[in-house]
């Protein structure tokens, strides 16, 4: 009898088409192959703002949840990090220039409901957030660095000065998600959760597309 497949697999595993479908949609690949602009980076940027506001917002309240405190750590926080980002790349009054998109206004609603009533959700945008950012995001971080010539000023949100070793520290995130006390029916609804993220982040380019393509016409 083969041994059952460890949570964090079965995640990665059911996932990675979603995960993929998001990191290919048109407006991130142009942005990635040399055809996006610099103010398509800033619109992106701009949106991260939304959620992460959202999901360390919510951080903050789950620090006391005995399953959701296990993954939070200061180490991954980006927010002082993406408003010195927009400071850089907007200006000083950068907070009165920046709105949300309309998927980013739904997943910022999602964020803040499964905030407040369900850790597991909480974990499940905890991870697809974090873990990308360690993972194709340090990729993403130094191709925007090359094309629009940022030293650390405008692509701070993908430094993370305080995790010397990314793949150590994804390893024993994945650990914890095996350790994290669910029976199979919650196990279920978070990765459901997790491709609800990544939804939102499909959706998300979609959106930053009809906006670009608004301001062109």
């Amino acid at each position: 009898m083969s041994a059952p497949i460890p949570f964090s697999a079965a995640l990665r595993e059911r996932s990675s088409r979603a995960h993929s479908s998001s990191e290919t949609a048109g407006f991130m690949a142009d942005l990635m192959t040399g055809e996006g602009t610099r103010d398509d980076y800033i619109a992106l940027v701009v949106q991260h703002w939304f959620i992460y506001e959202a999901l360390e917002r919510t951080a903050r309240r789950m620090r006391n949840d005995p399953v959701a405190s296990v993954f939070i750590t200061d180490r991954l926080t980006r927010l002082p990090a993406l408003e010195a980002d927009l400071e850089f790349l907007i200006g000083p009054d950068w907070r009165d220039r920046v709105e949300p998109l309309p998927t980013t206004r739904r997943y910022v609603a999602r964020i803040n409901e499964v905030g407040a009533t369900w850790p597991g959700g909480f974990v499940a945008h905890h991870y697809t957030r974090y873990l990308g950012d360690l993972s194709g995001g340090q990729f993403i971080g130094r191709l925007m660095s090359r094309r629009f010539g940022f030293e650390t000023n405008g692509i701070g949100f993908y430094v993370f000065d305080d995790i010397a070793d990314p793949k150590a520290f994804k390893d024993v995130y994945r650990e914890q998600l095996d350790a994290a006390p669910w029976d199979a029916a919650e196990q279920e609804r978070v990765i459901d959760e997790v491709l609800l993220a990544y939804r939102f982040n499909t959706e998300l380019f979609e959106d930053l597309a009809a906006a670009k393509a608004t301001q062109v016409a």
